[in-house]
């Protein structure tokens, strides 16, 4: 079942300098109130590798709400292939947390959010961000 899908609008040539905004990096999703009930969720990622192999690229990605860490991930794939497209399927353990915390997160929209930041043989190479809304979908 697909909960929520964000696509990349393709490849773009462009000479004008990459524009390094918060605004532009970060994606909001309005997930509703029973998205928190989950206990596990997938997620795919699609990138292409140019013409040289790539080692040890990694995928860290930290949760928050207000400013606690609800939790941390840590995905790694250790080679991919030159000139590929590829697929990247990581699994999502979601924590249990209090009832309390859950609802506060529920109340405050945007507050909970979320930073991926994605090395290649421990170099960075893209920082996103997101921020979650858990109220209820109209």
């Amino acid at each position: 079942m697909v909960l929520f899908e964000v696509q990349s609008e393709g490849e773009t040539a462009s000479t004008e300098p990459a524009i390094d905004d918060d605004q532009v990096r970060t994606v909001k999703y309005h997930l509703g109130p029973d998205f928190l009930k989950l206990r596990a969720l997938g997620s795919t990622i699609e990138f292409t590798v140019g013409p040289k192999e790539v080692r040890n690229f990694r995928m860290i990605e930290r949760h928050y709400f207000r400013n606690t860490l609800l939790k941390n991930f840590d995905f790694t794939l250790d080679f991919c292939i030159p000139n590929t497209r590829n697929s990247w399927e990581v699994i999502y353990e979601i924590p249990e947390l209090p009832e309390d915390l859950l609802q506060q997160m529920i109340d405050n929209p945007w507050e909970t959010k979320s930073d991926s930041f994605y090395f290649v043989q421990d170099q960075l190479i893209m920082h996103n961000k997101a921020e979650y809304n858990y109220s209820p979908l109209i």
